[in-house]
């Protein structure tokens, strides 16, 4: 699919290895009619295809403040955790900062009793008030490990700092009316009001805003509140379970008064290129009076992906979609002449500190890898004896991205030990896994099917399920690992590589089923790079590069 380069001069963005993306005619749209979904003021501007993200970008909430956009998605298990990305076109997004490090309540954190996989940090609500930012989080975890944390920084960019705990709140939405009242609106349509000082909830506040409609039998969650011309609007995924033509869709509360009486319209109820139908996200406006959409799409193994369209205010309701009520193939950006950025990259692992589009899987052990050791290069050392991959401290994660795409890295194996465990994966509950095995003082280099099954409570780890494909010895220290990945409709799969000089590949197995499972990880497939101990400590190894290639089919 693409050929690598083979020392760190050289720059990993290599057109060589990518192909350009397709540049879609400039069109010059005067359409003024707001019924009509169009840019009605503001520059005019190239068209950019959906989704707005081919990446697993779940449960977004976005904001605008100035010409910024700002938006923060569930990452559950990883750490740092809940990412903000920033973009100035709703097209060009880049992660700024977290809003924390990790999560300290309980040692399954860290990957001990017990893991957190699929749990974590879920549904971030978004706001900005009075000069300042603020996010609000609940763990989807059960009794004090759920309970709801409330962040705030002076800058999207950071750093945050927490400012309050208190009871858990599922799928929640933080929301400051015009006199300055707090509340936070959660559940099917529960809502509380919070103390001034967001210390706390008023005890005796909890108000139910409406009852579930008979026709309600599935999900009715993913709460996000606004207030638009004086009337307030909760905007939540609904699902009808069991009835025929009636699929995911978005629905519209609205009210003249935050405690009701509410009336429903679905705003929103379609699939979009070839896959399922879309639903949750929010609504948010541009700085030159339209209005867009942000409603995320499974897709398979890439995860769950945003999707972009126009919104349109009529009769007093947010209708999302086009003239149709459809998934637009493509948008038109806000604002020209905005530099490409990305929210997965290329690393030749030359900084000071470690990228922000890097997230490991659970807390790190910080002692354990280091960026200045060996300059230049990531150095990922053993801390922990463990059986496999799925409870190893330290595996380093990105996003893999539709609707192909491609990563390599370059290692040095000559400090591993013997039983350490070290490569390049696919990553999640079902992993294809390249791993070079320490065995006395050989190497092999191994594919491998990986399943992981946990319990229900506890996501402990039960057994894991591996099926060795192919193995080869090495006779050198250096070796280059590959993956490609194809998220196109009805493909997801991945094949996987391994070179002794950077140039010649060969494939060992044939291609690999990504899946997305929401009873374990609930995440898309990541790109992993990990090194664990099966005997003992002491063992490192040394990544050169991450080299990132997006790539449109």
């Amino acid at each position: 699919m693409s050929t690598f380069a083979t020392s760190k001069g050289k720059k990993f963005f290599s057109e060589f290895n990518r192909f350009v993306l397709v540049v879609i005619s400039l069109v010059v749209c005067f359409v003024t009619s707001e019924a009509a979904g169009k840019r009605s003021s503001g520059p005019d501007g190239f068209y950019t295809p959906n989704p707005m993200l081919w990446a697993d970008v779940p449960d977004p909430d976005v904001i605008r403040v100035g010409d910024t956009y700002y938006m923060v998605s569930t990452t559950m298990h990883l750490m740092p955790g809940a990412p903000i990305m920033r973009s100035r076109d709703l097209k060009n997004w880049e992660t700024v900062s977290y809003v924390f490090d990790r999560l300290t309540d309980s040692p399954k954190y860290d990957l001990r009793e017990g893991t957190a996989y699929g749990r974590g940090q879920w549904a971030t609500s978004l706001k900005y008030h009075n000069g300042r930012f603020y996010a609000l989080l609940a763990p989807n975890e059960a009794g004090p490990m759920g309970n709801t944390y409330i962040y705030t920084a002076e800058r999207a960019e950071g750093p945050w700092t927490l400012l309050s705990r208190m009871r858990h709140f599922h799928d929640c939405s933080l929301f400051f009316d015009d006199d300055d009242r707090v509340y936070v609106v959660y559940g099917t349509g529960e809502m509380m009001e919070l103390k001034q000082d967001l210390s706390d909830v008023i005890e005796g506040s909890h108000h139910q805003l409406f009852k579930r409609e008979a026709d309600e039998t599935g999900i009715l969650e993913g709460s996000r509140m606004l207030k638009y011309k004086g009337r307030y609007y909760l905007l939540m995924i609904s699902q009808v379970w069991g009835v025929p033509g009636r699929h995911r869709r978005e629905v519209c509360y609205r009210s003249d008064n935050i405690r009701g009486p509410y009336e429903k319209h679905v705003i929103l109820e379609s699939d979009f290129g070839g896959f399922p139908y879309v639903g949750q996200g929010t609504i948010v406006d541009s700085e030159y009076g339209d209005w867009y959409a942000i409603i995320f799409q499974d897709r398979g193994g890439v995860g769950r992906v945003p999707t972009l369209m126009p919104c349109r205010w009529i009769d007093g309701w947010p209708l999302l979609g086009d003239e149709e009520g459809r998934v637009p193939d493509r948008m038109r950006v806000v604002k020209t002449g905005e530099p490409e950025r990305h929210i997965v990259c290329s690393d030749d692992f030359s900084g000071a500190k470690l990228g922000l589009h890097w997230q490991w899987n659970h807390n790190p052990v910080d002692a354990a890898w280091s960026l200045t050791e060996r300059p230049g290069w990531l150095r990922l050392k053993t801390s922990r004896v463990v059986p496999n991959l799925f409870l190893a401290p330290n595996t380093l994660t990105q996003r893999m991205e539709g609707p192909q795409c491609c990563g390599v890295v370059k290692m040095d194996l000559s400090k591993m030990k013997d039983g350490d465990c070290a490569g390049f994966s696919a990553f999640n509950s079902d992993a294809g896994v390249l791993c070079v095995k320490k065995e006395g003082r050989r190497w092999v280099l191994s594919f491998s099917e990986q399943s992981v099954k946990l319990t229900q409570r506890e996501k402990a780890v039960e057994r894991v399920d591996e099926h060795v494909v192919r193995q080869v010895a090495l006779n050198s220290p250096m070796v280059w690992l590959r993956i490609d990945a194809d998220f196109n409709v009805g493909r997801d799969i991945a094949s996987f590589h391994y070179s002794l000089d950077g140039e010649s590949w060969e494939q060992l197995g044939s291609d690999y089923k990504l899946r997305f499972d929401w009873q374990r990880f609930f995440m898309g497939s990541k790109f992993a790079l990990f090194n664990y101990a099966t005997k003992r400590l002491g063992g490192s190894v040394d990544f050169d590069f991450f080299e990132y290639s997006p790539l449109n089919s």
